[in-house]
């Protein structure tokens, strides 16, 4: 196989040390990511003569316009390199878990002197302990719900809590008895973390363990003639045993074991997960891969990485149908986060062995639901409909709008929304505030954002965890023919040759294509048309909240200034209280009580009413 020209000096300089590699087409999109004890020998391993290269390796090969990497320090290391980038760009020949970034976690933050216990979404924060991620929401809530009767942490903002103990009030929480209230000193600083590490250790599934301490407790308070706190003791230990409810005993050792098993067909996967603790099977999930184009021992492995790595709490051995690539180095990765052993086992017989094959018998239950559902999906695919509609060589699978939002010339923003499959993409939303001061003028807004984004790639294609390094695969502009002309020169003049370009104009939802003054009209149900006004809202929406933002932060900051009370640090503490500025604006008096004496709280809200008539 003949090496790419364009390739050619990127090959001979490769280090030869370990790192994570990554091929993209010619859109710069990354279509594989892996990772290697040897940068240099692996990647020029994929443009060597072999007779036994694979026809799915083959044509990743014939894929790769360009690539990247980036050096570690170790084999380890590249491997969570690897997981991590995987994660974030999704590449096509990549195997990867779908929608992880929607599923909850438990979290508890276990850097504050007081630890709080929360439900979190998307990207972990440093200095919390998570628990996840939990694939039913729904009874992941009812269950927290239960837990904090049993072990009441608090659950408030850092600015409530303070707030709480600056005035010695307590929150509802407190009455209900679902928080032990440390802001106002109800419980000591050693009984709270207790309290933590019970949770701690009852989220690790330790039940047994947590169970026998409460009655303890309870006899130790008995014997005291202390009755209201072993009466205490009695009720948690009833809703363990109401939590516990329909668990099933599978060994009398207190073993904690996860048995994995995975069914694919064609590009779609579904792994499942059985959950032991303690002896108990106590709950399963199944997550849905999206098969990438590479060998599929690799299926097992990639699954393990990216499950394991959004995961505090570890199983001791983990029992899975089938091989697993690269398992010594796994082990030694799961060794590392754990700090204990954990083995990755593939039984052949016994109750480990039955176990593996439940899970497969659900794997495959859940995999007929999802090609049923990926079938009936695809009979209307709106990206195929794309596809046909605009005569593209490839399904547009990365969409970015742009929309201006303007009042009156003034305040002028522009918004870039970005969907991928159809879905969109939140954490690569981008916001600008327009530069251009001539009033109201769309077209020249339009020219200035796509100028700022396409110039910021050039700046950052080399950077795997820029939003801006992608480029996408169409660019939706809202507005008719005029906004089209001048996007088109701005792609041109940039030389953004792979993208392609349409405007959506709202009145009568007309498509305007380049080369064309006459726009394509679909029928209103038309899925294309649907999926094309849902990007464009989405970008419309984003734009006006961000110059209602702006609005609202000019309009405070010159209200709080005019009152003389209202210094730097009690403005902090308003917008660590309220999060956003529209929000004091908004706020009623009893709100603005909570932060403020009542005195000051009564003048400000006085002075913002004002504010907002006048506005």
């Amino acid at each position: 196989m003949s090496i790419p020209t364009n390739l050619e000096d990127e090959l001979k300089n490769l280090p030869d040390g370990p790192g994570a590699y990554i091929f993209k087409d010619e859109k710069g999109r990354p279509i594989y990511i892996g990772k290697a004890l040897s940068l240099k020998k692996r990647i020029r391993s994929y443009f060597q003569k072999t007779t036994g290269q694979s026809a799915k390796t083959a044509k990743l090969v014939s894929k790769i316009a360009s690539l990247d990497f980036l050096m570690t320090d170790s084999e380890m290391e590249a491997l969570i390199l690897e997981a991590n980038l995987i994660k974030r760009h999704k590449p096509k020949f990549n195997v990867s878990l779908r929608d992880d970034k929607t599923y909850p976690f438990i979290a508890i933050s276990l850097s504050e002197d007081y630890p709080k216990v929360t439900v979190i979404r998307g990207e972990k924060r440093a200095g919390h302990k998570y628990f996840g991620p939990f694939t039913k929401a729904h009874a992941m809530r009812e269950t927290l719900d239960v837990l904090r009767k049993i072990f009441p942490l608090r659950t408030c903002s850092k600015a409530k809590f303070n707030k709480a103990k600056k005035d010695s009030s307590p929150c509802l929480y407190h009455y209900l008895k679902m928080c032990s209230s440390p802001c106002i000193g109800a419980i000591s600083k050693e009984g709270y973390d207790l309290l933590v590490l019970e949770l701690v250790s009852f989220l690790e599934g330790r039940y047994a363990k947590v169970a026998s301490s409460l009655k303890k407790e309870m006899d130790e308070a008995a014997a005291r003639q202390e009755y209201e706190r072993a009466a205490l003791c009695r009720d948690k230990i009833r809703a363990i045993e109401h939590v516990l409810e329909g668990q099933k005993m599978i060994s009398p050792k207190s073993e904690d074991n996860d048995y994995i098993a995975i069914a694919k067909e064609r590009r779609l996967a579904v792994a499942s997960v059985l959950y032991v603790r303690g002896g108990k099977l106590i709950g399963s999930d199944s997550h849905v891969l999206n098969l990438g184009g590479i060998d599929e021992e690799q299926v097992a492995s990639s699954f393990i990485k990216q499950f394991y790595g959004q995961i505090d709490s570890l199983p001791r051995k983990i029992f899975i149908g089938g091989q697993v690539d690269e398992k010594d180095l796994i082990e030694a990765w799961l060794k590392k986060r754990a700090k204990r052993k954990v083995q990755i086992i593939q039984p052949q017989r016994g109750k480990n062995r039955r176990l593996v094959e439940l899970a497969k018998k659900n794997a495959a239950h859940s995999l007929s639901f999802q090609t049923i559902k990926a079938r009936e999906e695809g009979e209307s695919n709106p990206l195929e409909g794309l596809k046909d509609l605009l005569k593209l060589e490839w399904i547009p699978q990365r969409i970015e709008a742009y929309d201006i939002s303007t009042l009156m010339g003034r305040d002028s923003v522009a918004s870039m929304i970005v969907f991928e499959d159809g879905l969109p993409l939140k954490e690569d939303y981008r916001r600008f505030k327009m530069a251009y001061q001539g009033g109201m003028n769309d077209v020249a807004m339009i020219e200035e954002v796509l100028r700022r984004r396409f110039k910021r790639h050039a700046k950052t294609k080399t950077d795997p965890f820029s939003s801006f390094a992608k480029l996408p695969d169409l660019v939706l502009i809202d507005g008719g023919l005029p906004q089209l002309t001048v996007a088109d020169r701005v792609l041109k003049d940039l030389e953004m040759t792979g993208v392609e370009l349409i405007a959506l104009a709202k009145r009568e939802e007309e498509i305007y294509r380049r080369g064309s003054a006459r726009p394509i009209s679909l029928a209103k149900d038309d899925p294309a048309l649907n999926l094309l006004m849902r990007v464009r809202d989405e970008a419309h929406r984003f734009a006006l909240s961000y110059q209602a933002n702006l609005r609202s932060a000019s309009m405070l900051s010159s209200a709080l200034d005019e009152l003389p009370k209202i210094g730097p640090a009690r403005k902090r503490l308003l917008l660590s209280f309220f999060k956003t500025p529209e929000n004091i604006l908004k706020a009623e008096l009893p709100d603005l009580e909570k932060v403020l004496s009542r005195s000051l709280a009564k003048d400000l809200f006085e002075h913002l009413r004002k504010v907002k008539l006048d506005g």
